[in-house]
């Protein structure tokens, strides 16, 4: 049974898709392709910088889901 999803975490999704939407009308293929290459490296760096602060005691603890 697949898991119950929380509103936030839909109107996040729901923006999101939105967003890919609205970057293929507009710049097409090559817009989105470069909004997907965007989104990595903005993943890739925050996710680096968390650990870091993590590691230094000084970011946010991981939630337990």
């Amino acid at each position: 049974m697949a898991s119950r999803k929380s509103l936030r975490s839909q109107l996040y999704r729901a923006a999101r898709d939105l967003g890919n939407v609205e970057a293929a009308e507009h710049r097409g293929a090559g817009g989105l392709a470069r909004r997907a290459a965007r989104r990595s490296v903005y993943r890739r760096s925050n996710s680096l910088t968390g650990g870091l602060l993590r590691a230094i005691g000084l970011g946010p603890r991981r939630r337990r889901g």
